[in-house]
């Protein structure tokens, strides 16, 4: 038989049971709660610092903690808290996609140095370089092979027209001589002998006491001796001139400028001993390239300086150039006179040669000298970024170059006067587009 409970425990453990079932349903609302609160924190971390920190000020001000350790202080809170953290969410992702619908403001013209070109107010002069040299220079030597016993001069010296300037051991050319000077003797005796019995025979001939026959053969002896008397005669003067040989002497006034044998050496004859230049004209020597020898002609001026007499310019003619160009160094020797030089100038001094061009004026075009930092290419050619307009775009226009120094370049075809042209950065820009010109900060940086 089942105990009747009575309705005191009956009440007590229906409280209990719905005691119980309150608490679940509180704590299945905080767990909702709070795995809200996590997507709305990981959300908000995404989108922006900024505004997770400004929803967790709002937050803090309704009193509402949103972590995932929230603790809860009445049942009524969670469902406001789901809410805000719900609006919250929504106006941080309303406020970064505003954000992002703002477009980056386009930079400006990008700033260039640049500069405006003129023409050169005279056409350019070519520069080459050169020597000085004697219009006239020979090398010395014997006639007449031997041993030089003796040496006069110097390199250096000066010399005059007759000077001996080296000698030769004479010994061998004296015997030499003596002996042609000898048979030149015998033959004079062989001829006098011959002329008396050639009177002998004619005086016979004529009394008829002689054969006809022995008479000719008397003329033929006479003749024989004649001839051998010319002969030993020139065989004389050829051994008197060899032993006159055996003296090294200048043929005209100047100075030595070479030694190419020495006492007590044996040479051969023609073996250069001396190289002695003339005295007079003084030439500028030089070898031009192929580009430059197109426009130029005998006569034409030049301007000369010397690196060694600094401040002084020397007028020049074109006197000789060379009809074909070296084998080797493929140029062409070109040979200038100096009108006026004066004692200073010596042979041997390194020249600067000037090549005057044609006035521009007749036909000539004109040339700019620009910054060697403004010159580019398109393709193989050279180029240059020119400035157009009002807006300031960018043009690459090819160029002719006619001559590169150091530090510029001489454009002869491609520019106009008062033409921008882009310094610095040409590597940096490109065509059609718009630039801010700027002028050199230090102007002496870019002068010729």
């Amino acid at each position: 038989m089942r105990p009747i409970a009575c309705a005191l425990c009956l009440r007590g453990r229906t409280d209990s049971a719905a005691a119980r079932q309150a608490q679940r349903e509180r704590q299945a609302r905080m767990g909702r709660a709070r795995v809200r609160s996590r997507h709305v924190e990981v959300h908000v971390n995404r989108r922006g610092r900024g505004a997770s920190n400004r929803m967790r000020s709002q937050c803090q001000s309704q009193a509402i903690v949103v972590n995932p350790s929230v603790r809860w202080t009445s049942h009524p809170g969670v469902s406001r808290l789901s809410r805000f953290a719900s609006a919250c969410a929504l106006s941080a992702l309303v406020s970064l996609a505003a954000c992002g619908k703002h477009e980056a403001a386009s930079p400006g013209p990008r700033p260039v140095v640049s500069m405006t070109v003129h023409a050169d107010q005279s056409a350019p002069s070519t520069t080459y370089p050169g020597g000085v040299q004697a219009r006239n220079s020979t090398p010395l030597s014997f006639r007449v092979n031997g041993k030089i016993i003796e040496r006069s001069v110097r390199l250096g010296d000066a010399v005059k027209p007759g000077q001996v300037l080296a000698r030769l051991d004479p010994a061998d050319y004296d015997k030499n001589a003596a002996s042609a000077q000898a048979q030149y003797d015998a033959a004079q005796h062989r001829l006098v002998f011959a002329k008396q019995q050639l009177d002998r025979d004619t005086a016979q001939a004529q009394a008829n006491l002689i054969a006809r026959a022995q008479f000719e053969q008397t003329q033929d002896a006479y003749a024989s001796a004649v001839a051998q008397r010319d002969q030993a005669k020139q065989q004389l003067a050829l051994s008197q001139d060899q032993r006159r040989y055996t003296q090294l002497v200048a043929d005209h006034a100047g100075v030595i400028t070479a030694e190419n044998a020495d006492t007590g050496q044996n040479v051969q004859a023609g073996q250069a001993v001396y190289q002695l230049a003339w005295t007079g004209e003084v030439d500028v020597v030089s070898d031009l390239p192929e580009n430059a020898i197109a426009g130029l002609h005998t006569g034409d001026s030049a301007q000369v300086t010397l690196p060694a007499l600094p401040g002084r310019t020397y007028a020049a003619k074109v006197r000789e150039l060379s009809a074909a160009a070296d084998p080797q160094s493929r140029t062409w020797r070109i040979k200038l006179t100096l009108e006026h030089p004066d004692a200073d100038v010596r042979l041997g001094m390194t020249a600067n040669i000037a090549l005057s061009p044609n006035p521009a004026g007749n036909g000539q075009p004109r040339s700019f000298t620009i910054p060697a930092t403004a010159l580019f290419h398109d393709g193989n050619a050279p180029a240059l970024w020119i400035v157009q307009g009002a807006d300031n775009v960018l043009q690459l226009r090819r160029v002719s170059v006619s001559r590169y120094d150091a530090r510029t370049i001489t454009v002869t075809d491609g520019l106009k006067d008062g033409d921008r042209i882009v310094l610095q950065g040409v590597h940096t820009v490109s065509v059609g587009e718009k630039v801010h010109p700027i002028a050199p900060l230090h102007p002496e940086d870019f002068a010729s």
